[in-house]
Parts: C-alpha cells; structure tokens; sequence
C-alpha cells in the first residue's frame, strides 16, 4: 500500500495543498471518496496540476479540465470488480458535472502491452501507476484519510508550481509525453517543457 506523507512532510505541500483544494470538485472528491471502504487509492494526474495552472493563469481552477483521475489498487483483477467500483463511483459523484476516470492499478499490466506494445511490470500498489506516468510533473497523488490529507510525490513538487514539464523516461512511450505535452501547451501556452531525453538511463 502506498501511505504517501503529511502534508507539513513534503516541502510546498501546504501551497500545493491550498491551491488544488481551490478547485471546488477535487475538494468533494478527496471528501467523499474514503466514503468506499477502499484503503489504496489517489486523486491524481491532471486535476491537481491543471488546477495550480489554472490559478497561475487567473482562470478558475476548474477551467479547462478533462477528466479527474482516481487510482486504487485491488489484487481483483476480473473485469467485473473494476466495474462494480467504476458504478459505485459514479454514484456516489453523480451530482458533479465533471467526468471521473477511475482505475485499477493491479489491472493495466492486463492491457498495457496491447495498447503500446511493452511490458508495463508488476504492480503492488496504487502509486505505482503514478511513478510510471510519462510525465515527472504531474507525478503526484493526493487523498484524504479520517480528515488528514496525504501526498505522494516521488519527484517533488515544484515542477508543477512552476508550470515546467519534465520527462519521466522509466518506460519508453516518447509519443505519448509529446502528445500530452502539445495538449497542455495549447492550454497552458505559459507551460515550459522539457525535450525527451535521447538517452533515458
């Protein structure tokens, strides 16, 4: 399971914190969600940095933003359980005109190599789909336990307060981090990216 830290343990977890509690439809969900009984599970991905860019860019925080993504992890990996908890969610947020993306991390090795032709490796965790995201950036998970909010950052925080976008090569998906990239550029055009590296180690 992964327990992330306090907010006051991560450096700029309070500003990252204030910012993305701004956008009023991450607040109900870190609110609602532990409503679920599931222990492993993050808000994570666009919703908190498209927020602080957002805010950045003096739009609402809300603006312009897809989906919402919440990773949870089940050894369960049928079809049918993820799907059960896909109809519990929208239930349960059915009020919120936003649309919810919600995943079983233990179930993308299943598809991954389908979609994009290489190995995604084990999973054990939900945070492990967050530390394999194209993308250092948005690398961030976010929950709220029995009223105490938790932050999973492997690569910190600053480089989504300052709006830069740096790479994450641990798998080679080059197209999909200049895809996103060029999406978020066209939104976000103050975003500095960072090229791929030519060599990842």
């Amino acid at each position: 399971m992964s327990s992330g830290n306090a907010v006051d343990q991560v450096e700029q977890g309070q500003l990252f914190l204030d910012l993305v509690l701004r956008n009023r439809f991450n607040r109900t969900i870190l609110d609602r969600f532990g409503d679920l009984g599931i222990d492993d599970w993050w808000l994570t991905a666009g919703c908190l940095a498209q927020s602080i860019w957002n805010i950045s860019a003096n739009r609402p925080a809300e603006d312009r933003i897809d989906d919402y993504d919440l990773f949870y992890f089940d050894p369960d990996i049928r079809w049918n359980a993820e799907d059960k908890v896909i109809a519990r969610v929208a239930d349960l947020f059915s009020d919120l005109p936003i649309r919810i993306e919600i995943r079983n991390q233990a179930r993308v090795p299943i598809w991954y190599r389908k979609k994009f032709d290489i190995e995604y490796g084990d999973v054990s965790a939900a945070c492990d789909g967050i530390d394999r995201f194209a993308y250092r950036t948005t690398a961030i998970g976010l929950r709220k336990l029995h009223d105490e909010y938790r932050i999973y950052a492997p690569f910190g925080l600053e480089a989504v307060l300052e709006g830069t976008i740096i790479p994450n090569p641990v798998l080679p998906i080059r197209d999909v981090y200049a895809a996103k990239v060029m999406r978020w550029r066209k939104k976000w055009p103050c975003l500095k990216v960072m090229p791929w590296p030519d060599n990842p180690e």
